[in-house]
């Protein structure tokens, strides 16, 4: 069965192991998630948990006799009463977990996983923003010296008797801003005591982005 959180990302770093051996490692922070919902395939058809990760009002917005507007609209705070706790600003679902073994409103740690496991983290990968074939498709240049008058171009768009270009052809475009999942990554060490998870190479996302860790589909 399928096991997940929800974690900041805070970079990387590197770690020696009990061998010796120079671990490089992304730092993630997770502090306990909720679980919001438990999805039923009678009512929903299919199983799953909706668990939230980070609070989206400041404490001091439910504070008796505060005159503060929350962020939170009227919805997202009926959901959260419903597990006793506050609106989440990220909201996900874990499918194919045991749902028996949770509660609404149970808190969800990092201790869910141990030194060894394998995991699947999806994130959104950086944007770049507007990029040429070179970049975005990793395309060769042409010849760069005088009158070649084709240097950093994307080249053929297609036959002539098509008239046309295909669809699916690798263009200039977005770059990056997209939700990419690494899979069969390493949980390296997990520290309950601060929320934090080692995990071993780099995961998807920049600095502060959120990731959602799994258990790896494949390879166990």
């Amino acid at each position: 069965m399928t096991k997940g959180i929800l974690g900041r990302k805070v970079g990387m770093t590197q770690i020696f192991l009990d061998n010796g051996e120079l671990v490089p490692v992304t730092v993630v922070q997770a502090e306990p998630n909720v679980v919001l919902q438990k999805k039923t395939i009678e009512t929903d058809g299919y199983e799953a948990i909706q668990i939230g990760f980070s609070e989206i009002d400041k404490p001091e917005v439910y504070e008796q006799g505060s005159k503060l507007d929350p962020r939170s609209n009227k919805a997202e705070r009926g959901h959260a009463e419903k597990a006793n706790t506050t609106p989440k600003r990220y909201v996900r679902e874990i499918r194919n977990a045991k749902i028996d073994e949770y509660e609404v409103g149970q808190e969800i740690s990092v201790d869910v996983f141990q030194t060894g496991d394998k995991i699947d983290v999806t994130g959104t990968s950086k944007g770049k923003g507007f990029q040429g074939s070179i970049k975005r498709h990793n395309y060769a240049r042409g010849p760069m010296s005088h009158g070649s008058r084709f240097h950093r171009t994307g080249g053929s768009m297609g036959s002539v008797d098509a008239s046309r270009v295909f669809k699916g052809k690798a263009l200039p475009g977005q770059m990056g801003a997209e939700q990419v999942t690494i899979q069969n990554l390493e949980v390296v060490s997990v520290d309950a005591e601060r929320n934090v998870i080692l995990i071993k190479g780099n995961i998807p996302g920049a600095k502060k982005s959120l990731v959602k860790i799994t258990t790896a589909i494949k390879g166990n």
